[in-house]
């Protein structure tokens, strides 16, 4: 008998039955809140002790105690519904706006490329190359085109989060079980029944892959589009707080603007958790 692998070992039971128990390494048993916050403390330590050893200049880097107070002064700011809420609304909308007409978009996209041939053919080159693209360059173009306004940050918003949902949508048809597509075929099921009652449950899992990394991305589209082409919004503010060196303001709208990420992307997890309710999701699944 080969030697048994270093990650399983022999267990043998009263009936003399062996098997096979796979053994868990112990950075993996430690339950997710323990090892996020012994990350979060490492970070924290890190850099307090970057900064007070004067490795990088307070200018460019300020003190955790320095961000964590700017923190404060915002929150207190938007609970207290000054100007920084007003932009924050501003942003958020730029986002939300951005995601609605990416999903549209991308969905569109994905069923023409995933169910047509002229779609995979003709179209999704296209939509590669476009996508390979810096995305930052075409952020003038919006603005000359649709002006200063919201609608040029959503344009750009919703072009960055649009190549995600697309490519999951046509990855999530093309995953059909084949057996599946010729059980449909033989009981005459017409092109559109197929792809709303067994394409589309199929690919769900996905579908919202591409949905989450969109998710992900529309922040940056919003937030480059006011960098670039002006706007009254959170990206407005981060111009002008490092237009004045004040690196505790930046830092504190920054990590503000992940929350809002964070959120829309929580939201993406929990309707795909709610729908795809079959789907086991791995990230996650032995946390205890």
């Amino acid at each position: 008998m080969t030697d048994a692998p270093t990650n399983q070992r022999l267990e043998t039971g009263a009936a003399d039955d062996t098997v096979w128990v796979q053994e868990v390494a112990f950075i993996d048993s430690v339950p997710r809140s323990i090892a996020m916050t012994f990350v979060f403390v490492v970070f924290i330590g890190t850099w307090d002790l970057v900064t007070r050893l004067g490795l990088v200049s307070p200018i460019i880097l300020p003190t955790p105690w320095e961000t964590f107070s700017d923190m404060v002064f915002v929150g207190s700011n938007l609970l207290s519904g000054g100007y920084m809420l007003a932009a924050l609304w501003i942003t958020i909308k730029e986002v939300i706006y951005g995601f609605a007409l990416a999903i549209a978009i991308g969905f569109s996209l994905g069923v023409l490329v995933g169910e047509t041939a002229f779609g995979e053919k003709a179209v999704m080159p296209y939509l590669v190359a476009i996508d390979t693209m810096p995305k930052v360059a075409f952020a003038p173009l919006f603005v000359a085109w649709l002006g200063f306004g919201i609608e040029s940050k959503v344009a750009l918003a919703a072009f960055i989060a649009t190549f995600p949902i697309v490519v999951g949508t046509a990855a999530g048809l093309h995953s059909a079980d084949e057996n599946a597509r010729m059980l449909f075929k033989t009981m005459g099921a017409s092109r559109m029944q197929t792809l709303i009652k067994m394409k589309l449950p199929t690919g769900l899992p996905q579908i919202f892959t591409g949905l989450k990394i969109g998710a992900v991305g529309v922040m940056a589209g919003a937030i480059t589009g006011e960098f670039l082409g002006g706007g009254k919004g959170f990206g407005e503010l981060i111009r002008v707080a490092a237009s004045q060196l004040n690196t505790p303001r930046v830092f504190s709208l920054i990590l503000y603007l992940s929350l809002v990420g964070l959120v829309l992307y929580l939201i993406v997890q929990w309707t795909q958790r709610r729908i795809v309710f079959w789907q086991k999701e791995s990230v996650g699944a032995h946390d205890h």
